[in-house]
């Protein structure tokens, strides 16, 4: 059943974070352990500065942290008629990658609203900025807006008995003076200036462009996810939804059991593909798609199977397009992810 708010009006509110996000180099450490990432690049400053690179470089998703700051403040006051959000898709764009020390800020944009099937979906774009003013990544998040008619009545109440406490103590808000505004111009006129870093550094990428053709298999991986994993990602990302490990929730929401984030399949998924490039910094694209959903029982471990293979190559600007496969008892998690990278 649609919003009983009218969210396309909505299309448009803007607003900028009041405060600034900064990269803390055991949060980079955290967040890589909790996407079972463990490139030397994102644990050893000796091993981040042979990539060229002035400090740990933090996963491909590690942005999504900021976001989930950043963002609570629109999807839970500005679009309060929802009861649940589902993520649907999720593209990162990488114009410089996110160090240690950093001082990020995020603009905030309900950037448009597609009806289909009745059902609101929201695409929610956060840019970037570092203290130079340079645009450092943009990332573009798709949901689905759920309202209480679509979920069990019992669910709310459920929450409230087992969510964590102090979320709202780290919201990220405009100042009381910029409320947010309607802003119609498009991205491209708003002059920003974005970061030319990933797309003119000479990648440090273990393997080379010459020694890759389109039908290149990237070697499979398995990833083991447990609830213990789930309860951790939880706390690093700040995403305390209980759905990914509360059964009663998981229920009440019309699930199997408890499931895993799509943002840590998602960095799973990143993992694989910067673990084959051996340069985390030199993936340029990453979207994906969710299609599916890994179940994580009590008694037993979900799993999560990777493959990936190379689309296409560009030789005048060295780059290849790799497109992942993500399956979870035998089901497709990603209906559509692709990876842009570059190479030495």
């Amino acid at each position: 059943m649609e919003a009983t708010f009218d969210v396309v009006e909505l299309v448009g509110y803007r607003y900028r974070t009041d405060d600034y996000y900064e990269v803390g180099r055991e949060k980079i450490r955290e967040y890589a352990r909790a996407v079972q990432d463990f490139h030397p690049a994102h644990w050893s400053e000796a091993a981040a500065d042979e990539l060229g690179y002035a400090g740990l470089v933090a996963p491909t998703t590690f942005i999504s942290t900021a976001a989930m700051l950043a963002n609570r403040r629109l999807l839970e006051t500005i679009m309060a008629g929802y009861d649940v959000f589902v993520q649907t898709d999720q593209v990162f764009e990488m114009y410089k990658p996110v160090l240690t020390g950093d001082r990020l800020v995020s603009d905030v944009e309900l950037a448009s609203v597609r009806r289909i099937a009745g059902k609101d979906l929201l695409t929610i774009t956060n840019t970037f900025t570092d203290r130079t003013g340079d645009v450092v990544q943009i990332m573009h998040t798709t949901v689905v807006g759920i309202t209480g008619e679509d979920v069990d009545a019992g669910i709310t109440d459920a929450i409230d008995r087992v969510i964590m406490h102090g979320i709202e103590a780290r919201t990220a808000v405009a100042p009381d003076d910029a409320d947010g505004s309607l802003v119609t111009t498009p991205a491209a006129e708003t002059g920003l200036r974005l970061s030319p870093f990933s797309r003119t550094r000479t990648p440090r990428t273990a393997i080379r462009f010459e020694d890759i053709a389109v039908g290149d298999e990237l070697p499979a991986r398995t990833a083991r996810v447990t609830r213990g994993d789930l309860v951790n990602y939880a706390g690093v990302s700040g995403d305390a939804n209980p759905i990914h490990w509360h059964h009663e929730v998981a229920a009440l929401a019309g699930l199997p059991d408890v499931i895993a984030h799509g943002m840590l399949t998602m960095g799973l998924g990143a993992g694989f593909v910067t673990g084959w490039l051996g340069d985390p910094g030199a993936i340029t694209r990453y979207g994906v798609r969710l299609s599916n959903y890994t179940v994580v029982e009590a008694a037993s471990a979900g799993n999560v199977e990777f493959t990936g293979r190379v689309k296409s190559v560009d030789p005048e600007t060295r780059t290849a397009v790799v497109v992942i496969v993500a399956k979870s008892a035998g089901r497709k998690v990603f209906g559509l992810a692709t990876a842009d990278v570059r190479l030495a």
